[in-house]
């Protein structure tokens, strides 16, 4: 939530004095108060509306557990179980995805409860549940780590923190609660999930264990858990219909307070591993503290980068965006190390932490560049090598990987630069040889319309749907491998995938200057018109079209330039994207299309390189005034403040990237594009201790433009940072000013190979 919602939330329970709730509603204070800490300027609600698909619960840095508010809807704008525009709850769940375009998970629904309730577990229908709970966003706290709200209902107070694999709970009852309880909903499914088995057992006056098993997007989804409360059971009253089953379990009494505290622990793996869990994180456990420690867990997380600004707002947006960076991958080990693998056989994660959720069409963009930078290199290592274990279960590297399970969803092989990005930058616990056999092996495979691209050089839009975006996807992904088999003295090999990574250049029109679909037979596929956008049906493009996807040659930029008649006609191709009508034509308009500046389409991930590209043609001064328009425009401190879906924190690492004033067009090339800064200064702490310095003198909205860069005292003319001049430490400064410099960058190039 903002900070002066965070403020009046804060009042029901410390007294602040007027002057300081002032002192936080302006908007020129000092550039950081000391007292403040990076968790006031986050708000989980941002991107709670609209379609950002993000939820406000509590969870920790890629934790195993998130403990968040569920609607019971089933629809696109509730994939995370939230929306902002709702008022009824029907319980929080501890499992749930951030900003994802397809909905799961919700899994292990509880609920506080003050008096004994019919129980049906074959309703599916919210509205005709006994129990749900009106509540007012008014009543809602959301801070990182923390979650709280008013069931106006039962006038209950519900308050959820995590542990890594534990929720916390804390439940105080009003005076008027007739049976203080709680309900476990092991039924209730919505979007694409549904239950497959469920059971609940008590173990003892403390304690009940169960499991759930479903079916969804998910193939082979499996939550066992251990739920333990700090008052004794009265009794439990169990409903179960086929595999659906619903319970409410009463206690003799509350405590002083009237409340009741929960841990629940979970396991992909066994009950034991739940019990462990509960054993490891929850033993005698207060709430307040496990609270605090959440909190202070996210301090640190979030201190790995430090901005100075007067701008309160996008203070707000940049750390918030920071925040829902690190929420996935998810950590899908239990804590004994086993998990459920996508060969759905258990497996142990022998000195590493297996993760789960990777949305990687969208996150090898930023997340995984970003994470780079500043995570942990055994964090790092953790996330190859679960994917490398998920090539050791099924026989080919992870496509969207989710609790466990190949969802296959979306295009390209796109675990190619994230693990190509990890061996040629050298993080220490992977092997490259390992990795190299990995991406053979999953590259020349026969399914996802690869048997054609291997036999045209492309993908004939007469042989598969989507044929463009695949084919300049697999292009650049083989670019990626090309560079890991040069990195392990492979030359045959990098010669091959090489020469793979122009499959982008048959699929140029030079007539109508944009990427098309060509058939088999030569010929490119009409009728063609660039602003059709159908969503994953009679389409040439995964959801986008010719604007958007036209642009996706990564690995070689300077080739996609000399496809044009000259820089000026490609600049002039880009200014069209920017400013040509947003309207989108055909049958079935995709729904992610969002965010858009002429067709540039923010809110999708195909567009957020694209504003980079005119540094390349050496005009510099109009990707500087792009990136401030999107920075501006696109991002709010709202509910709606993010433009599209948040897909694992891709929408936000860009802002992150950007707003400091560079972004890895190339995200495996071992460089940063620059852009344009808008903080005065920004110190990123590097995963080897080093710091690196953004400074941007005379930043201001006016002052958008670059004059002048220097770098460690010395001035360069060129547009782009490496990877090792950040991890080795030191300052860039950014002399900024109200008048584009048309010179800059111009006499100098951006390298296409891998630094």
């Amino acid at each position: 939530m903002s900070i002066l919602k965070y403020i009046k939330n804060s009042l029901k329970v410390i007294a602040f004095t007027p002057l300081v709730v002032m002192s936080a509603c302006t908007s020129e204070v000092p550039k950081q108060a000391s007292h403040q800490k990076l968790v006031d300027f986050v708000d989980p609600l941002i991107g709670t509306g609209e379609h950002g698909h993000t939820f406000p619960g509590a969870t920790l840095p890629y934790g195993g557990v998130q403990c968040s508010p569920i609607n019971g809807v089933s629809g696109w704008d509730w994939v995370s179980g939230y929306h902002i525009s709702d008022s009824l709850l029907i319980g929080f769940g501890h499992l749930h995805l951030s900003g994802t375009g397809i909905g799961d998970l919700n899994d292990l629904i509880v609920l506080p409860t003050e008096k004994e309730h019919q129980l049906d577990p074959m309703e599916q229908n919210r509205e005709k549940l006994p129990y749900t709970q009106r509540y007012s966003h008014d009543n809602e706290v959301a801070v990182p780590g923390y979650y709280s709200v008013l069931l106006e209902n039962s006038g209950i107070q519900a308050e959820m923190t995590t542990g890594t694999r534990v929720g916390f709970h804390r439940w105080t009852y009003p005076q008027s609660a007739e049976k203080p309880s709680m309900i476990v909903n092991l039924g209730f499914a919505v979007n694409w999930d549904g239950v497959t088995k469920s059971s609940l057992t008590q173990i003892d006056d403390f304690r009940v264990q169960g499991e759930r098993l479903s079916k969804g997007w998910a193939e082979d989804q499996r939550v066992y858990f251990e739920m333990k409360f700090s008052q004794p059971i009265e009794k439990i009253n169990i409903e179960k219909e086929g595999e659906r089953l619903v319970a409410q379990i009463f206690f003799k009494n509350v405590d002083n307070q009237r409340q009741v505290t929960a841990a629940v622990g979970v396991s992909s793996a066994t009950l034991e591993g739940a019990h462990v869990a509960l054993e490891q994180e929850a033993n005698g456990y207060d709430f307040d503290l496990k609270k605090q420690e959440a909190s202070d867990v996210w301090e640190e997380a979030l201190s790995q980068i430090k901005i100075t600004t007067k701008d309160e707002k996008s203070r707000a947006i940049f750390y918030t965006a920071l925040y829902h960076s690190k929420i996935a991958p998810v950590t899908h080990s239990d804590a004994q190390g086993n998990y459920k693998g996508a060969d759905h056989k258990l497996h142990h994660a022998d000195g590493f932490r297996y993760y789960s959720t990777f949305s990687l069409w969208d996150t090898f963009r930023a997340v995984h560049p970003l994470s780079t930078i500043i995570e942990s290199e055994k964090r790092n290592a953790d996330f190859i090598n679960s994917m490398l274990a998920h090539f050791d279960e099924t026989g080919l590297l992870p496509v969207w990987a989710l609790a466990g399970n190949e969802t296959n969803c979306m295009t390209g092989y796109h675990a190619m630069p994230v693990l190509a990005d990890a061996v040629l930058k050298g993080i220490e616990g992977i092997d490259p040889n390992r990795v190299y056999e990995a991406m053979k092996v999953t590259s020349m495979q026969d399914e996802r319309d690869l048997k054609a691209y291997k036999k045209y050089g492309f993908i004939p839009s007469d042989k598969g749907g989507e044929s463009v975006t695949k084919t300049l996807e697999y292009a650049y992904d083989d670019w990626c491998i090309a560079q890991v088999a040069k990195h392990v003295g492979d030359d045959a090999g990098y010669t091959e995938y090489m020469k793979r990574s122009e499959g982008y250049k048959p699929l140029f029109d030079p007539e109508t200057e944009f990427m098309r679909g060509r058939l088999t037979n030569g010929t490119f596929r009409t009728p063609f018109d660039p602003a059709e956008a159908n969503h994953r049906e009679n389409t040439d493009y995964t959801e986008g079209n010719a604007y958007q996807h036209s642009w996706f040659v990564l690995q070689d930029v300077q080739g996609l330039i000399d496809l044009f008649p000259s820089k000026e006609a490609f600049v002039s191709k880009l200014d069209e994207l920017f400013t040509v009508s947003s309207e989108l034509t055909g049958d079935n308009i995709s729904p992610d299309i969002t965010g858009l500046i002429g067709q540039y389409a923010h809110g999708n991930e195909p567009s957020h390189h694209i504003a980079y590209l005119y540094n390349y043609a050496g005009e510099a001064w109009k990707t500087q005034e792009k990136i401030h328009e999107i920075l501006f425009t696109q991002y709010d401190n709202t509910p709606e403040g993010i433009s599209g879906n948040e897909d694992c924190g891709q929408i936000s690492a860009w802002y992150v990237f950007s707003s400091l004033g560079f972004y890895p067009v190339n995200p495996a090339q071992g460089i940063y594009v620059i852009g344009t800064p808008i903080f005065e200064e920004a110190v990123m702490k590097t995963s080897n201790g080093k710091e690196f310095k953004v400074v941007a003198n005379n930043v201001s909205k006016e002052n958008k433009y670059i004059n002048k860069i220097i770098l460690n005292g010395q001035s360069i003319d060129r547009l782009y940072i490496t990877h090792q001049e950040i991890m080795s430490g030191g300052v860039v400064e950014f002399e900024m000013t109200n008048t584009p410099n048309k010179q800059l960058g111009v006499s100098s190039s951006i390298p296409m190979n891998a630094l």
